[in-house]
């Protein structure tokens, strides 16, 4: 996939699906070339679950949470689902244990999945469950929530990656 913020149409749904292709393909680039020990260091003292690793895999798996949980309205067999107020990023923790290639393809399947439910429904389409305090969110709104949030990692992801091994951009 071509990594670009424009997109070929200016439909809604077009730009939405661009975007969002984007900050996943940004998050992938920027852990290129990283070594698998640099993969799991956690650069900054006091957040010791802050590695590339374990944000790849916090990206993953709320995707899995928006889309598949509560878009879907399917069982949450994710880790997500096993967070506790002692252990609120069970997902990152978990991720020191999962190589960084995995999590990247992982990473990569699911997006294509998730692009194709996405192309497949209305962005007005409402989410099958709703949220803890009873507010319904539609298709739209999770693809732009993921948006923000995958481009606010992603600011993570090169804070990490410049403080591992100097490399910056990508």
């Amino acid at each position: 996939m071509t990594r670009t913020d424009t997109p070929p149409a200016w439909d809604e749904r077009t730009q939405l699906t661009t975007f969002l292709d984007y900050v996943r393909a940004t998050a992938v680039a920027k852990c290129e070339g990283v070594s698998p020990e640099d993969a799991v260091r956690a650069p900054l003292p006091d957040s010791p679950l802050m590695t590339l690793c374990g944000l790849i895999a916090h990206l993953r798996w709320v995707e899995y949470f928006w889309f598949h949980v509560m878009f879907l309205g399917e069982p949450d067999e994710g880790p997500l689902a096993q967070a506790t107020e002692d252990d609120p990023d069970p997902e990152m923790r978990l991720a020191v244990d999962v190589p960084l290639p995995q999590l990247l393809a992982e990473y990569e399947e699911q997006s294509a999945r998730f692009r194709d439910l996405v192309a497949a429904h209305d962005l007005d389409t409402g989410a099958q469950r709703t949220f803890r305090d009873g507010r319904q969110f539609d298709l739209r709104w999770i693809v732009l929530h993921l948006i923000e949030e995958t481009a606010r990692h992603n600011g993570h992801l090169d804070i990490v990656r410049e403080l591992l091994d100097g490399t910056k951009g990508a």
